[in-house]
Protein backbone atom coordinates (compact mmCIF):
# COMPACT_ATOMS: atom_id res chain seq x y z
CA UNK A 1 0.00 0.00 0.00
CA UNK A 2 1.80 3.21 -1.02
CA UNK A 3 1.45 6.86 0.33
CA UNK A 4 -1.42 7.64 -2.60
CA UNK A 5 -3.84 5.05 -1.78
CA UNK A 6 -5.88 7.57 -0.51
CA UNK A 7 -6.20 9.74 -3.76
CA UNK A 8 -8.09 10.12 -6.25
CA UNK A 9 -7.19 7.25 -9.97
CA UNK A 10 -5.84 9.75 -12.70
CA UNK A 11 -8.49 8.19 -14.79
CA UNK A 12 -11.24 10.24 -12.38
CA UNK A 13 -10.29 13.52 -11.00
CA UNK A 14 -13.51 14.53 -10.13
CA UNK A 15 -12.96 12.20 -6.69
CA UNK A 16 -12.46 14.03 -3.39
CA UNK A 17 -8.89 13.90 -2.11
CA UNK A 18 -8.33 13.71 1.55
CA UNK A 19 -6.38 15.18 3.50
CA UNK A 20 -4.55 12.50 5.82
CA UNK A 21 -1.09 12.04 8.03
CA UNK A 22 1.15 9.79 5.95
CA UNK A 23 2.35 6.84 8.10
CA UNK A 24 5.89 6.34 5.90
CA UNK A 25 7.16 9.60 5.13
CA UNK A 26 6.41 10.91 9.08
CA UNK A 27 9.19 12.62 11.32
CA UNK A 28 6.96 12.78 14.19
CA UNK A 29 3.04 12.07 13.47
CA UNK A 30 2.92 12.40 9.15
CA UNK A 31 1.20 15.73 9.63
CA UNK A 32 3.53 17.73 7.71
CA UNK A 33 4.39 15.34 5.14
CA UNK A 34 0.34 14.54 4.44
CA UNK A 35 -0.30 18.23 4.18
CA UNK A 36 2.62 18.31 1.71
CA UNK A 37 1.17 15.09 -0.11
CA UNK A 38 -1.90 16.70 -0.71
CA UNK A 39 -0.52 19.86 -1.91
CA UNK A 40 1.66 17.97 -4.39
CA UNK A 41 4.70 19.37 -2.18
CA UNK A 42 8.24 18.04 -1.01
CA UNK A 43 7.79 17.34 2.97
CA UNK A 44 11.45 19.21 3.46
CA UNK A 45 10.08 22.91 2.22
CA UNK A 46 6.47 21.86 4.39
CA UNK A 47 8.48 21.27 7.80
CA UNK A 48 10.97 23.79 6.91
CA UNK A 49 8.07 26.30 6.71
CA UNK A 50 6.31 25.03 9.81
CA UNK A 51 9.40 25.26 11.78
CA UNK A 52 9.53 28.79 10.87
CA UNK A 53 5.59 29.39 11.42
CA UNK A 54 6.20 28.07 14.85
CA UNK A 55 9.19 30.52 15.33
CA UNK A 56 7.49 33.55 14.15
CA UNK A 57 4.32 33.19 15.32
CA UNK A 58 5.49 32.78 19.10
CA UNK A 59 4.72 28.69 19.22
CA UNK A 60 1.16 29.32 17.64
CA UNK A 61 1.98 26.94 14.62
CA UNK A 62 2.62 24.32 16.98
CA UNK A 63 -0.93 24.56 17.94
CA UNK A 64 -2.22 23.95 14.59
CA UNK A 65 0.41 21.29 14.27
CA UNK A 66 -1.28 19.78 17.28
CA UNK A 67 -4.74 19.88 16.06
CA UNK A 68 -3.93 18.64 12.99
CA UNK A 69 -2.06 15.42 14.54
CA UNK A 70 -5.50 15.05 16.79
CA UNK A 71 -7.96 15.94 13.65
CA UNK A 72 -5.97 14.64 10.21
CA UNK A 73 -6.96 10.89 10.20
CA UNK A 74 -3.76 8.28 9.34
CA UNK A 75 -3.63 7.65 5.53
Amino acid sequence: MSNYDSYPHPNNPSAPRRLTRTEGDKMVAGVCSGVAHHLGMDPTIVRLLMVAATVFTGGCAALVYLAGWWLMPRG
